[in-house]
C-alpha cells in the first residue's frame, strides 16, 4: 500500500502540471489578444482616416478646429464629438490625443494611470513601472495584472497619451498636463 505522503505528492505534481498547462495558455491566449488588440486599433484608424477624407469640404477648409468639435459618420455629415467620446469609453477605445482632449474621453481605467502619473510628475518623481502601478492600484502583482496594465500604457503611449522614457517605464506625454485643465 502506497504511504499517504506518496499520494500527497502525486496529487500535488499532477496539480502543478494543471496549473503550468493553464499558464502556457493564458500566455498563448494573451499573445493572441495583442495581436487582435492590435489588429483592431489600425482597422479603428483606417477608419478614422477614411472618415477625415471623406468629410465635407467645408469641414476640412475651417482646419483643425472644426474637425475637433466634430467628427464625420459613415454618410459624411458631421456629428458632435462628444457622442463620439461616448463611443470610445463605452469599448475602452483611446483617441489619439490633441490639444484640448478632456481625460473624461478616456476609461476610468486609463483616467486611473494619467492620474497617478501626472500626481507623481506635480511631485517631481520619476516614472512608473507596470509592477509599481499595480501596487499603487492596489492590485495583486501578479502576471496577469501587470500585462493587463502594460498593454493600456503601452495604448496610451501609441495614443500620445504617455510616454516611455526607458524600457517598461512611463511618464505623462510632453504636452500632456493634469486633469483640471481639460487636456
Amino acid at each position: 500500500m502506497p504511504s499517504v505522503v506518496g499520494l500527497l505528492e502525486q496529487r500535488e505534481v499532477v496539480a502543478r502540471r494543471h496549473v503550468d498547462e493553464l499558464r502556457e495558455e493564458a500566455d498563448r491566449i494573451q499573445a493572441e489578444l495583442v495581436v487582435a488588440e492590435r489588429d483592431w486599433k489600425e482597422w479603428a484608424i483606417a477608419r478614422s482616416r477614411v472618415g477625415e477624407v471623406l468629410a465635407p469640404a467645408e469641414e476640412t477648409e475651417h482646419g483643425h478646429d472644426q474637425a475637433d468639435r466634430t467628427a464625420p459618420t459613415a454618410d459624411g455629415q458631421a456629428e458632435e464629438a462628444s457622442s463620439t467620446i461616448e463611443a470610445a469609453k463605452a469599448k475602452s477605445q483611446v483617441p489619439v490625443w490633441r490639444e484640448g482632449l478632456a481625460w473624461s474621453a478616456l476609461s476610468v481605467d486609463y483616467q486611473r494611470i494619467l492620474t497617478a502619473l501626472a500626481d507623481r510628475a506635480r511631485l517631481g518623481q520619476g516614472p512608473l513601472t507596470c509592477q509599481e502601478m499595480a501596487a499603487l492600484f492596489g492590485m495583486d502583482v501578479v502576471p496577469a495584472r501587470v500585462e493587463a496594465l502594460r498593454s493600456k500604457a503601452k495604448r496610451l503611449v501609441a495614443r500620445g497619451w504617455l510616454a516611455e522614457p526607458a524600457p517598461g517605464r512611463f511618464t505623462l506625454g510632453q504636452s500632456v498636463s493634469g486633469p483640471a485643465d481639460g487636456s
